[in-house]
């Protein structure tokens, strides 16, 4: 700068006096704003016109350019170019002056940029190597300036260079100019324009005017202040040149719409700044247009920007929305308010009345709140019921709020209104959790958005987030933040799941005002014409100024010296506030900065005599000394100093009363200026006129380290400014230093468009969603990141993120990019093992490490970290716990916890009275000692006295147990046993905050006083030794309370366990565990819902490996009861672990306690042998199918040949009656193996039959439906299903050659062989799936094995043997089973489990997670992978667990399906047979999934349902079918490619998860494969991860089959006893002899828990075995004990028992419970507590669906009853069908299944009252058994048995009739047979009196003509030869003839009964209510009613036509006059039952 010689001379001169530095204070202040006046009074306008333009070259003389002569040349230069035969076009041409103007006009520093562009323009580099520096330079935006540039690049050149030539014509000129002082310069040229040179001018007119002025100050200066006044002038001088260069600066070019394209108007967008006049000011070298009256101000100490309010005006008009107008809902969550706000009232339309999304973009205070409520409600709206009432359960809202404070103040916000409407809102964040019932029970979740993120990535909260209808993104500014990734990531699943489940979530963001709000809506999917909202200051309640202050540095850079400076200007601003009657809020950063600021501040104006200013002016007024007396209350004697200064202060470490008294006191205008924390903008509503920030810089505990406040919290502080009830404006002051003044601006003033930070956490995002399973592929990371944020403003502003000129012109969609983009990250994941990446096909699969990396929210580089360990800090097998403090401090989330210099000494005090533990692998200078010694401070609860580090403690304490987790997550993974122990321990000392030398009563805080935890823990005994002790003991030697030591020692979780070892074979073991609870459980501690989680834990202890792991779940109840847990491990081991020691651990999740150790080892054990190899399949010929020798057996087939197994097996099957076995897998052909043994005995003894039993009734079916086409229909050979559905009469058995059976009911059956002729015909016994004996219902399969074994010996006896034949899958050991079946050498044929006609390849994956259903959700993707990689056109069979799996697996795949370009390509039929498919279903998911191709198969559906799909597959018209588990075994409907989803199945009777048994996923791998079509086939099986080596072992080694008979073998030697097979122990041991069991107890005997595997000790393990079983028996009354005969007889008990085949512990229940006088009400308990009924399973939360439904049903259980007990479930499933109510689906089939076995159990229950002649009980029986096969209450109408018929229909038809007189009134008694004419007549006589259609009306017709009508034609006595008639017709004993009997004589009671009607001939039951086909019987009762004695029963068929029954009855044996009763009921109708009395004189007998 030149210097003015006049006014340096003058400042020399001066010398005066010195002054003190206040009076030097006061003179700056004088100069500046004389400067400043002066200079602002002198301000002329400049020409805004573009005449000449100067060029000034560096150090180099002038000249001046003619821009006309100029722009001539260039013209006449480009028409040779013309001519040469480049066309150029006059829009093409560019000159210099246009390139000038339009770089002024577009860019901020124009003078920088044309420096840079003239020097690229001259380099001698071509357009091609400058064409990206040029893009770098200007920007994507001017493309076509750029091209204009490279085209007319030569012109160009020339107009500069011609600048050179012309410099001496130009030197007189540009001599007589000014040169401006500090002028910019280029390295070559610079440009100045004519305006400039005007400017300059007016700068040396303001020097000249502000000289004179300085004269006047500088009289009292001396030498020092001298010089800093003039470096202050000059200052001032340059800001004042730039100031005026800013606002006069008025561009005449307008670039062309290409360059600046206009912006689309927006309806709802109302942004001055787009339209308003604003200001150009140059901040530290860059250009911001500011609002018009924006200052700028520099002074000694700050520079200032001030930029005015906006006026409000009149920014829109709109009648504002009363919410009186609003619904019900909306008033309520309205009330209070009368109206909404100018801003509301414009949204109100679209938030309230559309499901659009939005985007909110308003000032602070603007009302945003209640825009989300008016969204919150149009949702609630949307789930309402035509009645208004909310479905609570359909939707969930989900508000994400940045802050916990704020997400606290928005829970309070929205609970408070939205309780009005019954809805709950909770807070989720990381200061709180909620369970699984909390959640589901509130509609609306507030979390912060890293709490949200980490909700999203678990599968197990699916279920959760495909609820949410509503996400609320508040603050969604803070994209550019650190944190918007997270957000980015939220929005971008959001989405991605809307499109893959086709379900609608609506999104808001609510933000404050932003710069590039366009780029936001377009990434939240707004319709910018719809749902883009954008007020401005305009709109804000009270308009707000604002100030940016910036600290010089260039005085004193130190950070006290700068918190000086800050505090100074701080003070100069309050001055000047105060001075306008203002109050002031201050804000700092810290709790003790708020007195030292105040204390400054008093200081200051008592030095300055400026006190008076801070002193209220009440303050001699009363209310100003009742303040003060209340202050004087206040224990804060610092409060009161300040306040009598006029100050006050407010955060978060005062009490509350002392905050509360500061806020009322500001309020009420008694304390000026209140400083304060952050806490007070966030938490209280405490408005001022103004705000001040004192400072920037804050300290974040997250990262810690000091950052920059953000401008979340600055405009939250600004919110305050203003009071809209009493003033017209507020001011916000901020204050930072010179450097971050333009962050500010730019933030605040919505400068800089907000950038996407998303790429920084690439990454973890991208792991994320590859562990989470949304994506798998790089195409799929592609289209995810299409979805973020940063796809936006990569496309908007690519240069920003990396993306060069080349790659836009080349890739305008960036797909290229993005590709190598996730490529580069994909190899980064996989080199740290998180992902697994197949470059080949661009695969990306989670591993373990990425899964927990995700689960846990642990960053890539922590996962870095513990790959790479190194030195003593390493990531091991074994570790130490020093190890894991070092790596969890390790981490790269404590990374900015720095250590500072001025910490060092509480560090250091920390080290000695904190850390228990060496610091390993840094000291406490590094972030991670500093981290670690933090840590282990908090864990030994060690006192912190400085602030950053209590700070800094917490943030440590908040992420390591997370940190801690993870890692032990990742060594329970590697099955590192001690490292798994050790750090699951630390995770419990650091969350607990307790090592494990200290006493774990200290878990629970309160329970015991400190001094009775401390003796204990003094007295050096161990856990196990106090709780010895009793209370009196303890109380005695710890001097307390004795009892409450004594209980709370029982608190502590500890279990008890015992373990045993079953061998299975050589290699695999099983582990039974026994775990009981043996501690007290204490609500206040582990609450009254909760569960306690364990750990279970099988160890190696040789290896320190973990061979099994698993969560144990105890809930509140389980350990109460102390309910014992039942265990089972299934683990393969090697050959050389079999010596090694064994340990099971069980050791708590949460609780320092002393883990659970028991023992185990195999040495001790014998192993099984040795299996024999299997059978070979030989390379024969395959044999003809003419080798039957059979036309009708040739006929069935369609094929030639047989295949290779059934060539190998022909010659012993059909040429031989050799006993045989054939094990080959499923799908080989075993089926027509059977058939060959059946044609042998077709051909060759054609009476006899066959039996062919199958061990489910799925199965049984699927054989009758193809052997009645082949048998029935083609050779007319009878067909007949024996099973629980079918039981037909004796006549069509013995017609019969083929006999299709389940093995109960055979046994059932066989247990009375000898009586029973069709039995003794079979000739031929077939079991199919004889492998099942090692499953539970194999006990009825090996009992019926040994019977038939007894009958064929038997019958060998005659020469009349019985042929067996098993089929089965591949054994284990083959030769056990076919020895014990009798089956010789050569019928013995066990091939290997790979030889099957169709080769099949087996894949196995494991999936992660502990809970079901979160991983069964995991597995849908990668099966429609599988299904696309393996099978894309060919069928595919996906196996499930359960119906719901089948609904939930087909919509996952509906919706993938909808992803693809062609989503109907698995359906394979034309439209017009698919609509004619789709209308015959009533299934809705059926219907949904049809029409992709998607079939489903469960037993929910109608049978007709199941069959339709069953056809449309294996028609190959749909591709896909998913069904459970049963159709593996029922039907035959293979496929390429078979999918297993989970090997698990919920067991209801242990209320968990267990293991499908090996053969069921044999048989389902086994549908793979079509023989027919397919040369190879694939199955693939998705297991838990955990049993992934487990499924790998078995399917290459078959298990063994062991025996199940064991457990129930009391049932079958009491059908033995009853049968009379065996009569005594010795017999029964025989039987036992008999039995697989027998065999396999000495192959394997450890299996059975035998110990002692001697001679002796097998011996007297039988004769326990033995005994145990009798006194079962005899417990349970089935049995006697004849001590004479040394025998057991069968009691009535035990036949009943063995008749209807029920357990023995049913009759005990029945001989418990039964008893005279029952309800029916009663009998229905007991009926619902039978033991048979204890396998109904009861799903997870059935508990809660079976409470809800009794409050629905007429009996109502006690309170306290277990609503997870199947009994219970039963009993409501019985009231639920008596009231005919709606079920779920799956209770449906859960009442199906009760139904199904309940007549036996009703027939047992009948027969025990009739045994015991309980006469009102027996009635009640069949009462309670009519209810049940009709659906109805006995006390229900008659009529409502009927179909269709209401309460209504009833009164109007026939109110006061039963069905037999509603039948006599329309005559169909008199009916021989259905007249279509009395039909229609009754129907029209219906139609007219009710409400029913002609079909409705049809059925009730066919039911009363279906009723029987049954007539007791004629009744006698007889007794020998005599025959006494009886009359029925006689009521009144008075008028009666009374009967003669003798005492205590045989009578029989002989009655012709008939029955009339129409269907008189039917025997079927008609009971469309109930599942099965029932015949109608009777049972016939003749009993006294007052003695209560049943006298004689008969039980009847039922009654066609005409029939006589006889019933023997004894008369009583004293005489006397007696009324006999006897009954007819029907066991399947209620309301026809007929009772007749009969008076007898009964006197003694004559001899």
């Amino acid at each position: 700068m030149n210097e003015n010689p006049s006014t340096s001379q003058q400042l020399s001169k001066i010398s005066v006096p010195k002054i003190d530095d206040s009076t030097f204070h006061v003179l700056r202040q004088a100069l500046e704003t004389t400067l400043r006046t002066s200079l602002q009074r002198n301000t002329v306008d400049l020409e805004p016109k573009y005449d000449r333009e100067f060029l000034q070259w560096y150090n180099s003389e002038f000249e001046l350019i003619d821009v006309q002569e100029t722009k001539s040349s260039k013209v006449q230069k480009a028409e040779p170019s013309a001519s040469n035969g480049t066309s150029s076009r006059a829009s093409d041409i560019l000159t210099l002056e246009d390139l000038i103007q339009v770089v002024n006009y577009t860019n901020e520093d124009s003078e920088t940029l044309l420096k840079h562009l003239i020097s690229l323009l001259r380099s001698p580099h071509g357009n091609e190597e400058i064409q990206n520096d040029l893009i770098d330079l200007l920007g994507v935006d001017h493309f076509e300036l750029i091209g204009k540039i490279l085209l007319n690049r030569i012109s160009l050149t020339e107009e500069i260079n011609e600048g050179y030539m012309k410099r001496k014509k130009l030197r007189r000129e540009l001599e007589e100019g000014v040169i401006l002082p500090n002028m910019p310069t280029a390295s070559s040229i610079i440009v100045q324009t004519g305006a400039q040179k005007a400017l300059r001018k007016e700068l040396i007119k303001e020097q000249k005017k502000a000289k004179k002025e300085l004269n006047k100050i500088v009289a009292a200066l001396d030498e020092d202040e001298k010089f800093e006044l003039e470096a202050t002038r000059r200052e001032q001088e340059r800001l004042r040149e730039l100031e005026i260069r800013q606002e006069k600066f008025i561009p005449t070019f307008a670039p062309s719409s290409s360059m600046n394209p206009n912006k689309e108007k927006l309806p709802y967008v109302f942004d001055s700044m787009d339209s308003g006049p604003l200001t150009n000011v140059l901040l530290e070298g860059v250009r911001y247009c500011l609002p018009e009256g924006t200052k700028r101000k520099n002074t000694f100490l700050y520079e200032e920007v001030y930029v005015p309010p906006v006026e409000q005006g009149n920014a829109v008009k709109v009648n504002k929305i009363k919410t009186k107008t609003l619904d019900p809902h909306g008033r309520l969550a309205f009330e209070g308010t009368e109206e909404l706000n100018t801003i509301q009232s414009i949204v109100f339309e679209q938030a309230y009345n559309t499901l659009e999304n939005l985007l909110i973009c308003a000032p602070t205070g603007a009302g945003k709140t209640n825009i989300a409520m008016l969204t919150v409600l149009k949702t609630i709206r949307d789930h309402c019921t035509p009645q208004g009432e909310i479905n609570k359960g359909a939707f969930k809202i989900i508000y994400i709020a940045p802050m916990k404070a704020l997400a606290t103040e928005m829970t309070s916000n929205f609970a408070k209104r939205l309780d009005k409407l019954g809805l709950k809102v909770r807070e989720l964040t990381g200061d709180t959790t909620l369970t699984k019932r909390e959640i589901s029970e509130t509609s609306m979740l507030i979390l912060t958005p890293e709490k949200w993120d980490v909700v999203t990535r678990k599968a197990d909260d699916e279920a959760l987030t495909q609820l949410v209808r509503l996400l609320i993104i508040d603050e969604v500014h803070l994209l550019h933040d650190d944190r918007g990734p997270v957000i980015e990531t939220i929005v971008s699943r959001t989405l991605r799941q809307m499109e893959i489940h086709q379900q609608k979530v609506r999104i808001v963001g609510l933000s404050a005002t932003l710069p590039n709000y366009i780029d936001v809506a377009k990434f939240l999917k707004v319709d910018p014409m719809k749902g883009l909202f954008f007020f401005d200051g305009r709109f804000r309640p009270v308009p707000l100024a604002q100030s940016f202050l910036g600290i010089h540095t260039n005085v004193d850079k130190s950070r006290d010296g700068q918190r000086k400076m800050m505090d100074d200007a701080c003070y100069e601003k309050c001055m000047q506030f105060l001075k306008e009657d203002h109050q002031v809020l201050v804000f700092v950063h810290a709790r003790n900065a708020t007195s030292q600021v105040a204390r400054s501040f008093i200081d200051k104006a008592t030095l300055r005599n400026e006190m008076a200013l801070f002193l209220p002016s009440n303050i001699k007024s009363r209310e100003y000394l009742n303040a003060r007396k209340a202050l004087n209350k206040s224990n804060n004697r610092e409060i009161d100093f300040l306040f009598q200064h006029g100050f006050g202060i407010h955060h978060a470490g005062l009490v509350r009363s002392d905050r509360h008294l500061m806020e009322r006191m500001f309020l009420e205008g008694h304390i000026r200026i209140l400083v304060c924390t952050a806490t007070l903008a966030w938490g209280v509503n405490l408005p001022a006129h103004a705000v001040i920030i004192r400072g920037t810089e804050i300290f974040d505990p997250q990262k810690g380290v000091f950052t920059d406040i953000g401008v979340l919290d600055v405009q939250q502080i600004f919110g305050r400014a203003g009071r809209p009830q009493y003033e017209t404006m507020g001011h916000g002051v901020i204050i930072t230093t010179i450097d971050k003044i333009t962050k500010y601006v730019s933030m605040l003033i919505r400068q800089t468009p907000i950038e996407s930070q998303f790429k920084q956490r690439i990454l973890d995002n991208l792991n994320a969603e590859v562990a989470r399973g949304t994506v798998s592929t790089i195409p799929e990371a592609v289209e995810w990141l299409r979805y973020t944020y940063f796809y936006v403003r990569l496309k908007k502003n690519p240069f920003a993120y990396g993306v060069n000129w080349s790659d836009m012109t080349n890739d305008p969609d960036l797909s290229e990019y993005l590709t190598d983009f996730c490529y580069k990250a994909a190899e980064q994941l996989d080199k740290n093992k998180m992902i697994r990446f197949d470059r080949m096909n661009m695969y990306l699969s989670p591993t373990d490490l990425g899964r927990i990396a995700s689960h846990y929210y642990v960053t890539y580089e922590t996962i870095e970290m513990i790959n790479s360990g190194e030195g003593e800090v390493k990531f091991s097998k074994v570790i130490t716990d020093e190890v894991i403090l070092a790596l969890i401090s390790q981490s790269s989330e404590f990374s900015q916890v720095k250590a500072r210099e001025e910490e060092m000494m509480d560090i250091s005090e920390l080290l000695s009275t904190g850390c228990m533990l060496p610091i390993r692998g840094a000291d406490v200078t590094s972030s991670s000692g500093k981290a670690n010694c933090l840590l282990q401070s908090y864990i030994s609860q060690a006192f912190v006295s400085n602030f950053a580090l209590i700070s800094e403690t917490f943030y440590v304490a908040q992420n390591a147990p997370r940190l801690c987790r993870a890692f032990f997550e990742i060594a329970l993974r590697n099955g590192w046993s001690q490292a798994t122990t050790a750090i699951l321990n630390m995770s419990k000392y650091i969350e607990r905050r307790l090592w494990n030398w200290q006493h774990p009563l200290w878990q629970f805080p309160g329970l015991l006083k400190d001094q009775t935890i401390m003796k204990i823990e003094n007295c050096r005994m161990n856990f196990s030794q106090l709780l010895e002790l009793s209370a009196r003991d303890l109380g005695s030697m710890f001097s307390c309370d004795g009892q409450k030591v004594y209980e709370a020692l029982r608190i502590l979780p500890r279990l008890e366990a015992e373990a045993t070892i079953k061998p299975i074979t050589a290699t695999i073991i099983q582990i039974n565990a026994v775990i009981t609870p043996v501690f007290t459980w204490y609500d206040r501690v582990f609450g009254t819902g909760g569960v306690l989680r364990f750990w279970v834990l099988i160890e190696d202890v040789d290896e320190n490996m973990i061979l099994h792991y698993e969560p144990l779940l105890l809930p509140r109840k389980k350990v109460r009861n102390q309910e014992p847990q039942r265990l089972v491990f299934t683990i393969p081991i090697r050959d050389q672990q079999i010596s090694h020691q064994y340990q099971l651990r069980v050791t708590s999740d949460n609780y320092i306690v002393e883990d659970t150790i028991e023992y185990i080892s195999l040495k001790n054990y014998q192993m099984p042998t040795a299996i024999r190899p299997h059978t070979d399949l030989l390379s024969l010929n395959p044999l003809p199918l003419k080798t039957l020798k059979h036309p009708d057996f040739e006929n069935m087939y369609n094929f030639q040949f047989f295949n290779p197994i059934q060539t190998q097996v022909f010659f012993c099957l059909y040429n031989t009656d050799n006993n045989a076995l054939i094990g080959a897998p499923t799908g080989s052909g075993k089926t027509l193996c059977a058939e060959l043994a059946m044609f042998r005995v077709l051909k060759n003894k054609p009476g006899k039959k066959c039996v062919y039993i199958a061990p489910l009734k799925a199965l049984v079916r699927e054989r009758v439906l193809d052997w009645r086409k082949k048998f029935d229909e083609k050779m007319k050979i009878k067909i007949v299903e024996v099973s629980g559905d079918h039981t037909p009469d004796l006549r069509t058995l013995e017609a019969a050659s083929i006999l299709i059976t389940t093995p109960e009911k055979w046994d059932g059956i066989t247990r009375s062989w000898e009586t029973r002729d069709y039995v003794k015909n079979v000739e031929l016994v077939i079991i199919d799936e004889i492998h099942l004996l090692g499953v539970e219902r194999g006990a009825v399969l090996e009992a019926i094995i040994t019977r038939l074994k007894l009958i064929a010996r038997k019958r060998e006896l005659d020469k009349l043997p019985v042929r067996l034949v098993g089929l089965s899958t591949a054994l284990a050991n083959a030769a056990d089973v076919a020895d014990w079946l009798g089956i010789k050498e050569e019928g013995l044929y066990n091939f290997r489990p790979n030889v099957r006609p169709v080769p099949i390849q087996v894949h196995i994956q494991g999936f992660p997670g502990q809970h079901y259903c979160p991983r069964m959700a995991l597995m849908n993707k990668p099966a429609f992978k599988a299904i696309k990689e393996f099978s894309p056109i060919k069928p595919t069979l996906l196996f499930v667990a359960s119906r719901r799996q089948t609904r939930l697996t087909a919509m996952a795949f509906v919706s993938m399906l909808a992803m693809e370009d062609d989503p109907k390509q698995w359906l394979h039929m034309d439209m017009q047979e698919l609509q004619t498919v789709v209308e015959s279903l009533k299934d809705d998911n059926l219907k949904l999934t049809l029409p992709f191709g998607i079939g489903m198969h469960h037993a929910g559906l109608q049978q007709y349902e199941r069959n339709i799909v069953e056809k449309l597959f294996v028609e190959r018209k749909i591709q896909v079918l998913i069904a459970t588990a049963t159709l593996a075994w029922g039907i035959n409907v293979p496929a390429h490619l078979v999918i297993v989803k989970g090997t698990e199945f919920y067991d209801g009777k242990t209320h968990k998860y267990v293991d499908f048994p090996v053969t069921d996923v044999l048989q389902m791998i086994g549908r793979a494969g079509r023989p027919q079509y397919d040369d190879s086939a694939v199955a693939v099986v998705y297991v838990q991860d955990v049993k992934k080596n487990f499924y790998k072992k078995f399917l290459y080694e078959p298990f063994p089959v062991e025996s199940s008979l064991l457990p129930v073998l009391p049932n079958h030697v009491n059908a033995e006893l009853c049968a009379g097979t065996v009569q005594n122990r010795q017999q029964i041991l025989d039987y036992i002899a008999g039995t697989y069991l027998y065999r396999r107890m000495f192959a394997n005997p450890a299996y059975y828990g035998i110990e002692d595997t001697s001679s002796e000790g097998m011996v007297k393990f039988l004769v326990q075995v033995v005994d145990d079983s009798v006194r079962e028996l005899l417990t349970s009354r089935c049995i006697v004990f004849e001590e004479d005969e040394d025998t057991l007889k069968s009691t009535p008990l035990g036949r009943i028992c063995s008749q209807y085949y029920l357990q023995h512990i049913s009759i005990r229940h029945f001989a418990e419970t039964l008893r005279p006088g029952l309800t029916i009400v009663a009998l229905l308990e007991i009926l619902a507590d039978t033991p048979e009924y204890s396998e109904i399973p009861v799903r997870h939360n059935e508990d809660k669906i079976n409470e809800e439904l009794q409050y629905f049903l007429p009996i109502k259980l006690p309170i306290g009853t277990d609503f997870e007990s199947p009994h219970t479930k039963v009993h409501l499933l019985y009231q639920a069908h008596f009231s005919r109510a709606e079920l779920p689906v799956d209770y449906f089939t859960d009442l199906r299944s009760i139904l199904d076995a309940c007549i036996r159990i009703l027939q047992a229950m009948l027969d025990i009252s009739l045994v015991n002649e309980w006469l009102d009980t027996a009635l009640n029986v069949i009462i309670l058994l009519q209810q049940i096969i009709q659906g109805r209450w006995y006390n229900d109408h008659p009529l409502m048995c009927l179909p269709n018929l209401s309460e209504h229909s009833i009164e109007v038809l026939a109110f006061f009739a039963t069905i037999p007189q509603y039948q006599n009134q329309l005559g169909i008694d008199q009916l021989s047979y259905p007249l279509e004419k009395r039909t229609s007549k009754i129907v029209k006589d219906i139609m007219d009196k009710t409400i029913l259609d002609d079909h409705e009306a049809k059925e009730v017709v066919t039911a009363l003509m279906k009723w029987p009508i049954i007539r007791v034609r004629e009744a006698h006595f007889l007794y020998q030869l005599d025959d006494c008639p009886i009359d029925l017709g006689l009521f009144d004993e008075r008028t009666a003839d009374w009967i003669p009997l003798n005492t205590s004589t045989h009578y029989k009671l002989r009655l012709r009964l008939e029955s009339l009607g129409p269907y008189r001939m039917n025997s079927e039951a008609y009971c469309p209510k109930f599942p099965k086909e029932k015949t109608a019987g009777w049972i016939v009762l003749m009993g006294e009613k007052k003695t209560n004695k049943i006298m004689g029963f008969t039980k009847i068929p039922p009654i066609c036509g005409k029939t006589e029954i006889r019933l023997d009855f004894k008369t009583p044996d004293m005489p006397g006059s007696y009324k006999f009763t006897f009954f007819l009921m029907s066991d399947s109708y209620l309301g026809i039952d007929q009772e007749y009395d009969i008076f007898c004189h009964i006197t003694i007998k004559n001899q």
